[in-house]
């Protein structure tokens, strides 16, 4: 007796996958998975839980919970600074709201007696230490996209670096404050203040000793946008 078997339109593993990638095409990724589970069904015979199909849509589904993002669609969670496939990439903004942003940084330089005596007395051979620190924080806030690669180049309306001289543990204490008005944060123009103010510090009083430290570089505190206010836990 001769069997005859209907013909079945069977998809191969590689198929599969290259079908369920293609991302350029114009098919709808869930309506592709359904219908190829179908085709799973009719010669099967039953739901294809396991198939090819089901295991490319686990596969797509670990990469978005992975990534965040995949074609500008945002999961609430992810690192917004690494692609689809894992390479670095700068944030597009372009659809956030502008608000008022604030951020406070601190930093601490520990210079020891000898040095913070001769701060204290403005006896160091480069000259006013705390002047010329405060003006490169300021400098520095402002060329924060130059230096770091993914940072958005953002018009700031204010920058303030204080230094404070810290006798009890002969010190020098650090704080910024950037200011912008715009669709991304300042935190970055925060702690590069500080930074390169704390870098300054070095640089004015490196002839008198090689032991200071610069240590604690943190932010205390952020205002606006979509994450809202945000404080340090003392």
């Amino acid at each position: 007796m001769q069997c005859r078997l209907k013909q079945h339109k069977i998809f191969a593993p590689s198929k599969l996958y290259e079908t369920i990638w293609d991302l350029n095409s114009n098919h709808d990724l869930s309506s592709t998975i359904a219908d190829l589970n179908k085709e799973m069904e009719s010669v099967f015979g039953e739901p294809s839980s396991k198939g090819p199909a089901s295991s490319a849509s686990n596969v797509y589904m670990a990469q978005q919970a992975q990534f965040g993002t995949h074609k500008g669609v945002e999961s609430p969670v992810g690192l917004t600074h690494i692609g689809s496939t894992g390479e670095a990439q700068m944030v597009d903004v372009s659809l956030k709201e502008s608000s008022k942003r604030t951020a406070i940084a601190r930093c601490k330089v520990i210079l020891g007696k000898k040095v913070f005596d001769l701060v204290l007395a403005n006896q160091m051979a480069k000259g006013d230490v705390l002047g010329v620190a405060k003006i490169a924080g300021i400098s520095g806030a402002k060329h924060t996209s130059s230096l770091i690669p993914l940072c958005h180049n953002i018009t700031l309306t204010n920058v303030r670096v204080d230094l404070t001289l810290k006798p009890e543990d002969f010190s020098v204490d650090i704080e910024g404050e950037a200011v912008s008005t715009g669709k991304t944060g300042v935190e970055m123009e925060a702690m590069t203040a500080v930074s390169i103010a704390g870098l300054t510090v070095y640089d004015m009083c490196k002839a008198a000793s090689k032991d200071i430290q610069i240590s604690d570089v943190r932010l205390e505190h952020k205002t606006g946008g979509k994450s809202g206010d945000w404080y340090r836990e003392k």
